[in-house]
């Protein structure tokens, strides 16, 4: 059951996905195997079909690549659909592993249409230069050199080469340029680059608009050819090959004549690529809109705090935006969690100082400086969103288990700040029943900016007599020695010596089997939403204790943050 809740759609999802692409494979592969192209497979044997197979799974792959980052249509989609189906609208917070399986299927079939178009060009080379003018492939090369005449090798002349026709013909260079731009988006999106030299990926990934231009001339110049359908009627390949040189002077075999395939790749792309310039004007439109720097704090271990308003700007808990700082950068956009709740008359976010890009963020806002900053002085930024995540779902669960790591506290500085704020206003439609948070943080410098809002959640609550709503566990992961002694000297105080809250800190790492197994046993029979922001390790451990645990009576489903 737990199973089925957690990744049963995405599997159907991701099996209709496969099943398309070897339809699809499949059909294109026996329908240049027809007489339309007998004399093409003359030449070129099963190679053609080797290549044209690949080039309609890539024209379906290319045309759902660019809809998983359509951030403004997914968030249309989310709030249309979750309203009827929570675990449909869960498949959209996983655009960007679909948006990766994609590009990995458009690499793999480009990869065979190469192959196989190498061996086409070498065939039709050789055809060309074939020294037996009795040869059928012979008379084929020929065909076409008569004025006016059809033609179905595409190399024209034995002094040429397969060099030569690469870069000269609108499917060779266009080819050569689509390869070149796939290779290096395909390249600078690995782990390693991405979260170390992002403005590497940001800028080759770009390349994607000289990908699709190349991918909408490459069928242009009709390099694959085959006989036309009027042709094929009266000039039968099967009855005539063999009668090559009785063409032309037997009524039932008439010359053959040839035409190549027209370009079909901008019918499956034009309207997967008009969405997206839809989507960019709508982008554009927002970065425009004026976006005002209300506060800046600077909080220990290198985070920056910044709250600001814009007009019109709505928000829901766990949304993102992205920023730009056009002093910085005119072309950078990077997303960020909102920490703050939809009930403040603000929108802020808590951005940790690890790049290039951030530091001069950092720098622009006056963190290096000892002395205040005026208003006027600060940086004008450029705000896009927000957008949904599957945070967003959190009240629709009556018992919610909340994960952060390091900074990934973030989106759930959201939560717990408008779970303040309804109890406050004593909003008595909220559906959650019990929050359990976990906060797994490295060094105790990051607490002192979350403590805050802590401490406040558990005076709330206290007053109200609802200790029991929110069970918060915060976890240390690493200390140095002297902190460990402070820590044992300052154990028994009523308040913990690193947040200043009364439920102390706990060291080392939970023990997964034995928080799910205590709050399968407290809610039997519930839906719990285990919602994570943190690193693919630990996504994969909860996601884990989600599937067996959810045997044990209650019913995990795991969500997690996905940029």
């Amino acid at each position: 059951m737990g199973f089925a809740a957690n990744e049963g759609l995405s599997i159907f999802v991701i099996f209709v996905w496969l099943g398309i692409n070897a339809f699809l494979f499949v059909y294109y592969y026996f329908a240049f195997l027809t007489d339309r192209f007998y004399y093409t497979r003359v030449i070129l044997g099963h190679a053609l079909s080797w290549a044209r197979a690949p080039a309609a799974c890539l024209n379906f792959n290319c045309m759902l690549i660019l809809l998983p980052v359509c951030r403004n249509l997914l968030s249309f989609l989310r709030g249309s659909i979750q309203c009827c189906s929570r675990t449909a609208a869960r498949q959209l917070d996983r655009n960007i592993t679909f948006h990766k399986l994609v590009a990995y299927m458009i690499a793999f079939h480009t990869a065979v249409h190469i192959i196989a178009h190498l061996f086409n060009f070498e065939r039709f080379m050789d055809a060309q230069l074939e020294a037996n003018t009795s040869s059928l492939t012979h008379v084929l090369s020929v065909i076409g050199n008569r004025k006016n005449e059809s033609f179905l090798n595409p190399i024209r002349s034995n002094e040429t080469s397969q060099t030569i026709v690469m870069f000269t013909t609108v499917a060779g260079l266009t080819g050569v340029v689509i390869t070149l731009a796939l290779i290096l988006i395909i390249t600078s999106s690995m782990e390693v680059i991405r979260r170390s030299y992002f403005e590497v990926f940001w800028f080759t990934h770009h390349l994607f608009i000289v990908f699709f231009i190349g991918l909408v001339l490459h069928g242009i110049g009709r390099i694959v050819r085959g006989q036309t359908f009027a042709n094929v009627k009266v000039h039968k390949p099967v009855n005539c090959h063999s009668r090559f040189e009785e063409w032309g002077r037997v009524a039932e075999c008439p010359e053959p004549e040839f035409a190549g395939n027209p370009p079909m790749t901008w019918k499956w792309v034009v309207g997967p690529m008009f969405l997206y310039l839809c989507e960019r004007i709508v982008r554009f439109y927002r970065s425009q809109q004026k976006v005002v720097i209300t506060k800046v704090v600077m909080h220990p271990s290198k985070t920056l705090e910044l709250q600001m308003k814009k007009k019109g700007f709505k928000m829901e808990v766990g949304q993102y935006i992205f920023m730009q700082c056009p002093s910085i950068s005119q072309l950078e956009w990077h997303p960020f969690t909102l920490t703050s709740a939809p009930e403040e008359g603000h929108f802020s976010v808590h951005i940790r100082i690890v790049g290039d890009w951030t530091q001069a963020l950092y720098s622009a806002c006056g963190g290096d400086k000892t002395e205040g900053q005026e208003a006027w002085e600060l940086p004008r930024m450029a705000v896009d969103g927000p957008f949904g995540t599957a945070s967003e779902d959190v009240f629709r669960y009556e018992v919610v288990m909340l994960v952060g790591a390091g900074i990934g506290v973030t989106p759930f500085a959201s939560i717990l700040k408008s779970v303040w704020y309804k109890h406050v206003q004593q909003n008595t439609n909220v559906f959650t029943k019990k929050i359990y948070f976990y906060w797994l943080c490295p060094e105790t410098e990051a607490f002192e900016w979350f403590t805050d809002l802590l401490q406040s959640l558990e005076r709330q609550m206290t007053e109200k007599n609802m200790s029991d709503f929110l069970s918060y566990n915060i976890y240390l992961t690493r200390w140095k020695d002297t902190e460990a002694a402070h820590f044992r000297v300052h154990h028994e105080a009523e308040n913990d010596p690193i947040t200043g809250l009364k439920q102390k800190t706990l060291y080392g790492k939970p023990n997964w089997d034995s928080e799910f197994n205590t709050i399968a046993t407290s809610h039997p029979g519930c839906k719990v939403g285990v919602f994570l922001c943190g690193p693919p390790l630990l996504a994969k451990a909860l996601e884990k204790q989600c599937l067996t645990q959810s045997q044990a009576g209650a019913e995990f489903i795991f969500n997690k943050e996905n940029f």
